[in-house]
């Protein structure tokens, strides 16, 4: 409804077969942003060449903030239709030192509706965060229903004046349903999440009268919060004059509360890492302090209980956990027995907690030797992970032998230099990458050491990927990584890049899967424990994975029939092929290729996908004369995504 004053939505609804009457759901809707806008700074030691962007260390709530709502002055509108979808865009929208458009996107056969405000700033070094929802003119004849903590289902049926509640839910979603059916409110699944080191559940639903003391009417939506998850809450990247995409997702349907949270789970399959032939999940980097925790139950004789985070693993379809322990907990740098026995405590605690469908490998996160020669220079944070249980320790005290047989641990090494390190991850086939790569404590890695004999050796995998910093104005996550990425194949190496999590305890009411990727190793078969996980090391070492976010899957990436990892042969004419699995309708895909010098994408645009949860197939000649790798990157309309590594590609003869 264009009228001034009257809400903007009119109805919404679905349109009926034949010629029956559509069915409306609710009449009068306005949707609505909230927008907090902070300041970002950087720590005082990250260097001036750096973007103030880039940071993870920071926490905007602690400053001087403020929220706004969204004020819509109707004096445009546009409706624009490429492939299978089309958009309403409606104009101008201000939300405090913001402004733009709304847009709302239909897709053909589906029954979602995308609701974004669109908008940016001109103000320097901004960091946001967003609440979105849909304003009601009444709330009579509404229920609102949720998951809680628990799994339980709860249902309300508010008043007009209810003041506002913010439960904590499971799955990201609330339900308002009446007699004509439901509307499911959910966001972007793990674009709508800041990176934190903890994943505790932040009550991300809200309905109510007087959301953030700004709307005088009723309404309910999704919602962000400023602090929480540690030390650092980072919020939202906003650099001037980039388009932040401030969105939330509506299904529609017209069957019950119950039905419509089964539909929505079908776009993430229920929160969980579907099983896929061949492959096995693999996750990495996590701060569990399953040793230290192992160690005070047998002191206090309590008896020895499987975590909470067991069965979440198994709930999600997780087969491989790599472990990063002891990181400021336990005795990490201790040079003898203190170190032997809380090594000895996670290599026992990993045993006892895996089974069949479920390994946790033993790991650190380390940061001392594998860097720049010379004293104080920083090595950045590193991932480590042997085929086997290893003992070794991080201090080589004078005197003693680099590695001798120690009861009741068997042969035991101590580490000191840079060289020594190396020894040791030749000898036990180890195997280390960085971890958060040109952020947090590994600012300057790999780069600074990219030259180094270490980094070109073959133990050394390449880097890791995670969704940090955010920006919702990339229809990508974490490109930072994926820079990276391209940059480490241009060097000149074969090195890949898979994905980790980097959070620490966690439990069953956190909010984990927003916070979620996976690697998909191309493995037949789970080792068990005591036979070591030899194979996961090699398929990894070869590149025999892809890493997503779970919604886009890549069963397969070829170039001239050849795989991610391996090498074709130069020719006159090359040839990808691809098969994708995808819940959202996609967006695009890219084929990502270098030279050693320069990066080449060549867009394939994927509008004409719709949200059917169909196989797609897509073959594409490329020009890939003179480079050196390609692979392949897949991004749906929620900012999910999947990316391959590369297959390589031999030089041309001259």
């Amino acid at each position: 409804d264009l009228h001034p004053g009257e809400s903007l939505i009119e109805g919404l609804g679905l349109a009926a077969k034949e010629a029956a009457a559509p069915t409306i759901l609710a009449r009068a809707v306005d949707p609505v942003t909230f927008l907090t806008v902070g300041k970002r700074e950087s720590p005082p030691d990250r260097p001036p060449t750096m973007s103030v962007f880039n940071v993870f260390f920071d926490s905007p709530a602690k400053r001087p903030h403020q929220s706004y709502r969204s004020r819509l002055d109707l004096k445009r509108v546009k409706v624009t239709s490429r492939g299978k979808r089309a958009t309403v865009s409606v104009g101008d929208v201000t939300i405090g030192p913001f402004s733009g458009t709304l847009e709302l996107t239909v897709y053909s056969g589906s029954p979602l509706v995308h609701v974004e405000t669109v908008v940016s700033t001109k103000e320097e070094d901004r960091a946001i965060l967003y609440d979105s929802g849909l304003a009601f003119a009444s709330s009579e004849g509404l229920r609102l229903t949720w998951v809680d903590t628990e799994g339980a289902r709860k249902t309300v049926s508010p008043t007009r004046d209810a003041p506002e509640q913010t439960p904590a839910v499971r799955h990201r979603m609330i339900v308002a349903s009446s007699d004509a059916g439901s509307i499911a409110c959910f966001p972007p699944p793990h674009q709508f999440f800041y990176p934190r080191d903890y994943t505790d559940n932040q009550h991300t639903v809200w309905f109510g009268t007087g959301h953030r003391k700004l709307d005088d009417r009723f309404g309910f939506g999704v919602r962000q919060t400023e602090t929480g998850g540690g030390n650092y809450a980072p919020w939202f990247n906003a650099p001037p004059g980039t388009e932040q995409r401030l969105g939330a997702f509506y299904h529609l349907s017209r069957g019950s509360a119950d039905q419509a949270v089964g539909a929505v789970l079908l776009y993430t399959h229920n929160d969980r890492f579907p099983p896929m032939p061949g492959h096995l999940t693999f996750t990495s980097h996590w701060h569990m302090a399953i040793a230290v925790a192992a160690q005070l139950e047998l002191l206090k004789k309590n008896g020895r209980k499987t975590p909470d985070f067991v069965r979440m693993f198994r709930e999600m379809g997780v087969n491989l956990v790599h472990l990063a322990e002891f990181h400021g907990d336990g005795h990490q740098k201790d040079p003898g027995p203190l170190r032997l026995m809380e090594l000895q405590a996670m290599f026992d605690e990993c045993r006892r907690l895996s089974g069949d469908d479920l390994l946790f490998l033993p790991g650190e996160e380390v940061d001392e030797f594998l860097g720049l020669p010379g004293p104080g220079r920083h090595s950045g944070h590193w991932m480590s992970l042997f085929p086997k249980p290893v003992y070794w320790s991080m201090r080589h005290p004078s005197g003693t032998p680099f590695s001798e047989p120690i009861a009741p641990y068997g042969t035991t090494y101590r580490v000191g230099n840079r060289g020594e390190m190396v020894r040791l991850l030749e000898a036990e086939n180890g195997l280390v990458w960085s971890a958060h790569p040109r952020i947090k404590a590994s600012n300057w890695t790999p780069d600074i050491f990219r030259d180094e004999d270490f980094y070109k050796a073959d133990f050394w995998l390449g880097a890791a990927w995670k969704a940090m910093p955010a920006d919702l104005s990339s229809p990508r996550l974490g490109e930072r990584c994926l820079n990276l990425f391209s940059d480490m194949d241009n060097w000149g190496r074969k090195k890949y890049m898979l994905g980790e999590v980097d959070v620490f305890k966690i439990d069953h009411t956190h909010e984990l899967y927003g916070h979620m990727n996976i690697n998909y190793v191309r493995l037949d078969r789970l080792p068990k424990f005591d036979e070591g996980w030899r194979p996961v090391l090699d398929a990894l070492r070869a590149g025999r994975f892809f890493v997503t976010t779970g919604e886009v899957l890549i069963p397969e990436f070829r170039v001239n029939g050849r795989s991610s990892g391996e090498t074709v042969r130069p020719s006159d004419r090359y040839v990808t092929s691809f098969e994708l699995e995808h819940t959202f309708p996609l967006r695009f895909a890219e084929l990502v290729s270098g030279d050693g010098k320069t990066v080449y994408r060549e867009r394939i645009d994927l509008a004409d996908t719709e949200s059917a949860f169909p196989r797609l197939v897509v073959g594409r000649d490329i020009d890939l004369k003179g480079r050196t790798w390609v692979r392949l990157e897949v991004w749906d309309v929620a900012g999910n995504g999947a990316f391959t590594q590369p297959v390589w590609i031999e030089p041309t003869p001259n």
